[in-house]
C-alpha cells in the first residue's frame, strides 16, 4: 500500500505543479490537492490510499517518512527485534502473522491461540536495549 500511496504522490505533486504553470488543466482534484496543501491538510488523493490519520500535512508527511523508512529497513536487514506496530496500515494482518508462526513452529491450530502480552517497563529505548528477538512472538 505504501508504494501506491508514494506513486500517487509522485505523479500528483509534478501533476499540480504543471496546473499552476497551465501546462496542464487544473482538475477538480488537483485543486481540491492545492487547497488542502494551502491549509496544512493532507489531501483526500493522499489520505484516500495512505494510513488512517487525523495529523495536519506536516506531522502526516513526517510520519509516513518513518514508516516508509521502518519498511525498508526491515526489507534491506531482515526483520527487526523490535517492530513499530504503529507503522503498519493494518496491524491486524501483522499480529496474525505472529500467530501463525507461533502456530507452525508447535504445529497447533491457529483458531487454538490467543495472544500473551508482557508489559517491559524496564525498557526506555528498545531500539538499543533489546539485543536479540525472542525465540517466540516479536517485541512491538
Amino acid at each position: 500500500r505504501y508504494n501506491t500511496l508514494l506513486n500517487i504522490m509522485r505523479w500528483s505533486l509534478p501533476e499540480f505543479r504543471k496546473a499552476l504553470k497551465g501546462l496542464v488543466v487544473m482538475t477538480e482534484q488537483l485543486e481540491n490537492m492545492g487547497k488542502a496543501l494551502f491549509t496544512n491538510q493532507v489531501p483526500d488523493l493522499w489520505a484516500d490510499k495512505g494510513p488512517l490519520s487525523l495529523k495536519p500535512l506536516s506531522a502526516w508527511i513526517l510520519d509516513c517518512v518513518e514508516r516508509v523508512a521502518f519498511l525498508e529497513a526491515w526489507t534491506s536487514h531482515g526483520t527487526p527485534k523490535v517492530y513499530w506496530i504503529s507503522g503498519f496500515f493494518f496491524p491486524q494482518a501483522f499480529l496474525t502473522g505472529a500467530l501463525q508462526n507461533y502456530a507452525r513452529k508447535y504445529q497447533l491450530a491457529i483458531d487454538t491461540l490467543g495472544f500473551g502480552f508482557q508489559i517491559r517497563d524496564d525498557i526506555m529505548d528498545p531500539k538499543t536495549e533489546i539485543l536479540k528477538k525472542p525465540d517466540d512472538g516479536v517485541f512491538v
